[in-house]
């Protein structure tokens, strides 16, 4: 059967179909809800990595309102009345969750997360480096972009609750010996040292001093490859 030819500017389909009754507006606002709070577990899921450079509120309400916004502009059995109830819901949330962090600081610090320490002295901080969403690769790629040739070079480094890395480093008359991070250097690493000097850990950059042909586990991590340590000074 076909269908009868769309009438432009029919305000009755524009804002209304014809099955919307009032208790499914009621329903259209419950599952608001019940999404947003979904899209914010997510993105708690996800990890710090995957909001960079936007908040969870920023990233949350371009979620939850995009899908809402795209259906209603481009299809003609979606009225606008539903879709000014996603909006007005998801942007009441969004401010109630910031009102939350503003009056319970608790609530900010699970919600968006604090700064995690991940590297002290120049050693990779284990326990919480594996509560984060974030490989070696990817933080030694961070340290890179910040001129780090070695672990030694590096006081202090955070991870913040937005994504970035915060790095603090030594002065350069205090630079010690740490892991080369450089990629051709890490696919060095091996079980047993080179030479004798100190040694740094290939996953976590604890150094020690290691004889000509020995092989250790690190006191630290309890991983058995091995790279000379660096000295070298940071040069930006």
């Amino acid at each position: 059967m076909d269908q009868p030819p769309i009438v432009p500017f029919d305000w009755h389909r524009i804002l209304w179909a014809d099955d919307t009754t009032w208790p499914f507006l009621l329903e259209i606002a419950a599952r608001c809800g019940i999404m947003y709070l979904l899209i914010l577990g997510a993105l708690r899921v996800m990890g710090r990595r995957g909001v960079r450079q936007l908040s969870i509120f920023e990233l949350s309400i371009i979620l939850g309102l995009g899908s809402a916004a795209g259906d209603a502009m481009l299809y003609d059995d979606t009225p606008l009345l539903p879709t000014i109830v996603v909006f007005g819901m998801v942007t009441g949330l969004y401010t109630l969750f910031n009102r939350l962090t503003e009056w319970y600081p608790r609530f900010s610090d699970w919600l968006e997360g604090q700064p995690i320490l991940l590297i002290e002295e120049g050693v990779i901080q284990q326990e919480n480096f594996k509560q984060q969403n974030l490989t070696l690769k990817e933080l030694f790629g961070e340290l890179r972009q910040q001129q780090v040739e070695h672990l030694g070079q590096v006081r202090r480094a955070y991870i913040e609750s937005d994504g970035e890395t915060s790095i603090y480093f030594f002065a350069d008359d205090d630079v010690r010996p740490g892991l080369p991070i450089w990629p051709e250097r890490l696919r060095e690493a091996r079980p047993t040292a080179t030479t004798a000097g100190p040694h740094a850990c290939a996953n976590c950059g604890q150094v020690r001093e290691l004889a000509a042909a020995a092989s250790a586990r690190c006191a630290e991590c309890q991983h058995a490859a091995w790279l000379p340590a660096s000295t070298a000074r940071r040069v930006g």
